[in-house]
């Protein structure tokens, strides 16, 4: 009997980054690869690597990563999704799956990859948007000089002051597509679309930003340190929860845009407001 042709499937996954070490498989760690990688191999019983759009750093989130594997199987790839959210750990979602031509690849044909990170500024701390976000609350923060900020960063850029130490990368080009600074009150969200990134790039970022929307430099000054390099000015990267990968781009892509486009939740919290002649009854009064 002929061997049967290998062949392509292309998953769309979702993850919390709060209990992993990352994306990449490391040794003694947990990973998400690793556990994808390990449930596929239950079901085809061969070694599988499977390949990412971009490698998420610990602790951050994905709410529609890439990835794509090669598997010997008369599995349908539309069904690769139900089987493996049977085998996953509650922390990785497999949101769908779906057949590729061979040539395609989740890293190298991805046109893109678009970020998002969620500051948190109220001054209550709150549990159910904490493990998704920097909880920054003390000094406002200017979210229009933030915007002011980003906006020259449009276009091929060196970025090196936002570079992190340790990468293979050989240079600190970027192709930054769009940026934006949402405010939602109580949030700010942060977006950044770029053809690839580089290590640490969006941590280090924010975290010069927020120095910006603080009032302690100004949106030139914020310019002047990275056009000149200045990565020893970069001091403080955010941390890590408040970081997501929200989508990534391909010119051929075999999956719906409402499954992958912006399945990020929005957090829209507002306090309730009470009347100043109303009752109350109960200490933990209901909002509609």
């Amino acid at each position: 009997m002929a061997p049967r042709e290998l062949q392509r499937v292309a998953l769309v996954i979702q993850y919390q980054g709060t209990h992993f070490c990352g994306w990449q498989w490391q040794p003694n760690q947990r990973t998400v690869q690793e556990e994808i990688e390990s449930a596929i191999q239950s079901v085809v019983n061969h070694p599988v690597r499977i390949h990412a759009a971009g490698r998420t750093d610990t602790g951050v989130h994905a709410a529609a990563q890439v990835a794509h594997f090669d598997a010997n199987t008369v599995i349908p790839p539309h069904r690769w999704a139900d089987i493996l959210n049977h085998r996953l750990p509650s922390d990785i979602v497999i949101r769908g799956s779906a057949g590729v031509k061979p040539s395609w690849h989740a890293r190298f044909s991805a046109l893109w990859r678009r970020y998002r990170y969620t500051i948190y500024t109220d001054k209550r701390p709150n549990l159910f948007v904490r493990p998704f976000s920097w909880h920054c609350y003390h000094e406002p923060l200017d979210a229009r000089k933030m915007q002011a900020a980003l906006l020259p960063m449009l276009g091929q850029q060196h970025l090196a002051a936002f570079h992190r130490a340790g990468s293979r990368r050989a240079h600190s080009w970027v192709e930054v597509q769009d940026v934006a600074c949402i405010e939602r009150h109580p949030f700010i969200q942060i977006e950044i679309q770029a053809s690839g990134f580089l290590y640490g790039m969006v941590r280090l970022l924010v975290g010069l930003l927020v120095e910006v929307g603080r009032g302690l430099r100004s949106p030139d000054e914020f310019t002047q340190l990275w056009q000149e390099q200045r990565r020893d000015q970069v001091k403080y990267a955010a941390p890590s929860q408040g970081l997501c990968l929200l989508r990534v781009g391909y010119e051929h892509f075999p999956f719906p845009k409402s499954l992958w486009f912006d399945s990020q939740p929005q957090f829209l919290l507002s306090p309730p407001s009470f009347s100043d002649t109303a009752e109350t009854t109960s200490s933990c009064p209901s909002v509609c």
